[in-house]
């Protein structure tokens, strides 16, 4: 028992219980490749294991953001890890690759297990929705760091794509449909703005707002970020797409960009998809121009997929099998810039 750690603020009985408390969490991650178990130095997974060719390694990290300021407010913990995944894993998925493996990060002022806990949960949760391994991690304790409950967590994966399937976006060209998939909410970017507009408001988040159904301001922006994997993969394994966005921060002005050549750009028709209730709410309360939420939102589009127009409604009808609200959305065309045409 190191007690002279215990009075900087440290308490290793309380680290060794959260290991005790997480590892079914992770356990329940395995997949096909992975090696080992919680408690080594480093995670493994064996590559060949999975039969691919020429493998291409594609890995991403990231973390949620100020969302979690609102799980604070809302000592609600059992969500934000499945945030912490799905920002990683729908980034390598991008790229068309499969994630495999995923580590997590979580600093925290003070230990809690139950928590903490709640937390790597959702990371698990998270992981199996993407069919990828939770194969180690981190807690780490600083007290004088975090205070009043809070914490921080960051994620990384790693996917692996036969060489000769990576999606690169060298097919684009000016015709393809960009096909919307749904997303979820807010998902995990904007909340800084999200938390201003709360504020100035004079909004709480257990205010119960009509328009969501009866559900809490705190709950409704708590949903987690849809996971993408598991029905892309499948889009991508039976059709030929050229790219994929993932609508992160920024919107649709800086992330469609990023699939494109120079000389194009794209057109998106509002009215093609739902823009959730979520949205027309923090565009009223924040008195926020309605071209500029696209830049700054998802806007109820998660991910968006190039493809042939001949091929669009396939990977559409793939996506519903999945349970995913998918459509045409808009168009790639040979004029730089952004274009969306408003209701």
């Amino acid at each position: 028992m190191a007690k002279t750690y215990e009075k900087a603020g440290v308490n290793l009985e309380a680290g060794y219980e959260v290991v005790r408390r997480i590892k079914q969490h992770v356990a329940s991650t395995a997949r096909k490749g992975s090696m080992g178990g919680i408690g080594s130095f480093g995670g493994m997974f064996d590559l060949s294991a999975l039969g691919i060719r020429e493998p291409v390694l594609v890995s991403g990290t990231d973390g949620v953001g100020t969302k979690l300021k609102i799980a604070f407010a809302m000592d609600k913990h059992d969500t934000i890890g499945i945030d912490a995944v799905a920002m990683c894993v729908n980034d390598v998925l991008a790229q068309g690759a499969e994630p495999l493996i995923f580590l997590d990060y979580v600093a925290i002022g003070h230990n809690v297990p139950e928590k903490v806990e709640a937390i790597v949960k959702g990371v698990a949760e998270g992981c199996r929705q993407a069919g990828c391994a939770l194969v180690g991690g981190e807690t780490a304790e600083m007290p004088g760091m975090y205070g009043g409950g809070e914490y921080d967590i960051a994620g990384y994966t790693t996917g692996v794509v036969e060489k000769s399937r990576l999606i690169d976006g060298s097919k684009v060209k000016a015709g393809d449909m960009l096909v919307g998939i749904a997303s979820t909410g807010v998902h995990s970017n904007g909340f800084s703005l999200v938390r201003k507009i709360v504020a100035d408001a004079g909004l709480s988040y257990t205010d119960k707002v009509p328009e969501f159904g009866g559900a809490t301001l705190g709950e409704t922006l708590l949903t987690p970020t849809r996971i993408y994997v598991r029905q892309v993969l499948d889009v991508i394994r039976q059709c030929d797409v050229h790219a994929i966005a993932h609508i992160t921060g920024g919107g649709f002005d800086e992330n469609i960009p990023r699939v494109l050549h120079d000389g194009q750009g794209i057109e998106v028709e509002e009215g093609t998809w739902e823009i959730l209730p979520v949205f027309r709410m923090l565009e009223r309360w924040g008195g926020v121009p309605h071209r500029e939420m696209f830049n700054i939102f998802n806007m109820g589009i998660g991910m968006v997929v190039v493809l042939d127009p001949a091929e669009a409604q396939k990977a559409i009808a793939i996506l519903a099998s999945h349970g995913e609200k998918a459509s045409v959305i808009g168009r790639v065309t040979d004029v730089p810039g952004v274009n969306i045409v408003l209701q």
